[in-house]
């Protein structure tokens, strides 16, 4: 009889756990909607362990994007559905942005007060924050910032002028890198990295930690964001405890030196100094958490976007030159690498939107729904709280709107072709009221970046170029897998 009552005790929960998960499992399918066959426990990531989520993505939305504007897919046992029809992602992030507001990105402002920046906090938060930032990031700020940005590139220039020689085969991600830690402690801290000097400086090592070595995997990452309220509770961090506390008593000190002197600079740091003494509203950890993702979002998406405009140009001869030509022209129309100059290069900056397109940071992004929402032409209900997907990466190598998409083609990005194509077919910013906040300076960023070394220098492939490309599995956003090595030439 305890045989009995034993195996009872021991299969009753493993038949609920069943019926639980099929339950779960034909949400989609009573809503009559087109899925991804899940399995569990991954649901529909089954392969999510080993390979990039841009390859995860491209492979689903191949699969699906014939079966109608959207489909269901399954994280673990919890719906998502991804967005793929290009009217209905305007409707998502624009038209009716009121009932998508967040990204949905975990954060947890008691336990990691860092993580509550503007990229990830919510609702009435998120639209203050906004409202006070915005005026930072005009054109006219980033005038203000630009001969930061250019003494950065002459020191760029120096070092590869030093280090190259005749010829040499770089690690090309690591010098860009550099360049961007150099921009960003100047433009967002006050601070001299000196990378070149010093490339092991904590600003160098905590980006790394932060991209390269995050404190989750992939999968333990979608968990956060799936059930965000669950782990707040449990009082999980995001972020790596050393970045944090690298980044908070940064500011801090900065903030206590520069109020004790009156201390003014024109950066960014000044700028969140004037907003928290001007209102009174923004606290020391908020200022920390938005100089932070400064920090983050400057860092690695520009000295990445530069990095594989590189191996692209490296690739494409042509393309090289042409940019080239193009950078040297404005220079000499402007009497140096002004601001000026800087606006006033097309093709370069055609080659970096087509590097956009090809490798976007985000390859998937995500709105959560903020109320119940009626896909429009449908009977389908988005419940509050659902997660969308928006697949950019995908969508910017559909043939469908880019022939040939995986060629790399500036030309794509003539004034012409853009009014020709769906606003919603490039989305490496996003778009809507959540389009990133600094697009500008990241856009200004690379322009200087490419231009001080296209303008002296040479790149083409190498044996240890890979080709065709890999990306890291567990790298918060797009990078390659193994770095990036071109054959560095100077003119």
């Amino acid at each position: 009889m305890a045989i009995i009552h034993l195996v009872i005790l021991l299969v009753t929960p493993l038949i609920l756990l069943i019926v639980y998960v099929k339950q779960r499992y034909s949400y989609w399918a009573r809503q009559k909607v087109p899925f991804i066959e899940p399995r569990f426990p991954y649901g529909s990531f089954y392969d999510g362990r080993n390979k990039a989520q841009a390859d995860i993505s491209r492979t689903q939305y191949i699969q699906m994007k014939d079966k109608g504007p959207f489909h269901g897919l399954y994280f673990l046992v919890q719906p998502l559905i991804t967005v793929t029809d290009l009217d209905l992602i305007k409707t998502v992030m624009i038209r009716d942005f009121n009932y998508f507001p967040d990204r949905g990105v975990y954060h947890n402002e008691k336990h990691d007060p860092l993580s509550a920046h503007l990229f990830a906090i919510e609702g009435n938060n998120w639209r203050s924050m906004r409202a006070r930032l915005t005026p930072t990031f005009t054109s006219g700020k980033m005038k203000m910032m630009f001969p930061t940005l250019a003494a950065a590139g002459n020191v760029l220039s120096a070092f590869m002028v030093q280090t190259v020689g005749e010829g040499r085969e770089l690690e090309v991600k690591e010098y860009m890198s550099r360049f961007t830690i150099d921009v960003i402690g100047s433009c967002a801290f006050g601070i001299e990295c000196n990378s070149f000097e010093d490339p092991d400086s904590e600003f160098r090592k905590c980006g790394k930690l932060f991209f390269d070595t995050p404190r989750h995997s992939q999968m333990i990452r979608l968990f956060l964001r799936l059930f965000p309220e669950v782990c707040q509770r449990l009082g999980i961090k995001s972020l790596r405890d050393e970045v944090s506390q690298f980044f908070s008593e940064l500011v801090r000190d900065t903030v206590n030196y520069r109020e004790k002197n009156s201390i003014t600079r024109k950066d960014f740091m000044s700028l969140l100094i004037e907003l928290k003494n001007s209102d009174g509203k923004m606290t020391i950890d908020e200022v920390a958490a938005q100089a932070f993702i400064f920090f983050a979002a400057g860092f690695e998406t520009s000295s990445s976007n530069q990095t594989y405009c590189l191996y692209e140009l490296a690739l494409n001869e042509e393309c090289q030159e042409k940019a080239r030509k193009c950078v040297q022209g404005a220079i000499e129309k402007h009497g140096g690498l002004t601001y000026d100059a800087a606006c006033d290069m097309q093709y370069l900056d055609q080659c970096i939107k087509e590097t956009l397109r090809l490798y976007p940071s985000v390859p998937v992004l995500e709105r959560k729904t903020f109320r119940n929402y009626q896909i429009p032409n449908s009977n389908v209900i988005i419940p509050k709280g659902m997660k969308v997907h928006i697949p950019a990466f995908a969508i910017h190598r559909d043939e469908q709107y880019y022939p040939n998409p995986d060629l790399f083609d500036p030309d794509r990005f003539s004034s012409e072709e853009v009014a020709k194509r769906h606003l919603c077919a490039f989305l490496p910013f996003g778009e809507g009221p959540r389009v990133c906040i600094g697009l500008r300076f990241g856009m200004m960023q690379s322009r200087v970046g490419l231009a001080t070394i296209l303008n002296k220098f040479k790149f083409s492939v190498c044996p240890k170029t890979t080709i065709p490309l890999e990306y890291a599995v567990d790298s918060v956003v797009l990078q390659p897998k193994d770095g990036l090595w071109l054959k560095v030439e100077p003119l």
